[in-house]
């Protein structure tokens, strides 16, 4: 599969680049794809670079204004004119999203393909790696969304979220074998 995968381009500390690590060990091992904002910087860069050690394949989709920060060992780089480009490049390219600790740009990414899924604009399975609780406030305000009626899907349809890289690979690949 081709996996987008939205997260911090932030040097962050190891309660969250361990399970990126982690999680770019598996994607690469079971063959699958990393489709990313195709930067070396922070998570980002531990995400490419542990995809590529496992022998995954990597399609980057950089931006003009970040293309000094572009990792250069993709075996694909596309470069968008701007970030609402790009967004629609990274979830085109996409059979599933995981989504990995990130700052305001993740979270924007997430909301948007959520807000598209909502609207039946794509069926993509959406998985969240909630690494050390870091989207637990997330998950209770989309819970209480869901329980007082403002999401016309039930929460568990429009996303998934996994405590672990192995359960959020194996909930992603249940959900596109489910889909497909």
């Amino acid at each position: 599969m081709d996996i987008t995968v939205f997260c911090s381009a932030a040097d962050l500390d190891d309660r969250y680049t361990a399970p990126a690590r982690k999680f770019a060990a598996l994607l690469g091992e079971r063959g699958h794809t990393l489709v990313w904002g195709g930067s070396q910087a922070g998570l980002m860069g531990v995400l490419a670079d542990g995809v590529k050690a496992a022998g995954g394949r990597l399609v980057g989709i950089s931006v003009e204004l970040l293309a000094h920060k572009a990792y250069q060992g993709a075996d694909e780089l596309v470069t968008t004119r701007d970030l609402a480009e790009r967004k629609a490049a990274l979830l085109a390219r996409a059979d599933a999203v995981v989504v990995l600790a990130g700052g305001l740009g993740t979270l924007d990414e997430l909301t948007e393909v959520l807000e598209l899924k909502k609207h039946g604009l794509h069926a993509k399975p959406v998985v969240v790696l909630d690494s050390e609780g870091f989207y637990d406030g997330l998950r209770s305000q989309l819970q209480r969304m869901d329980a007082e009626g403002f999401l016309p899907l039930p929460l568990d349809e429009l996303a998934l979220f996994a405590e672990d890289p192995a359960t959020a690979l194996a909930d992603l690949e249940a959900a596109a074998a489910t889909a497909g």
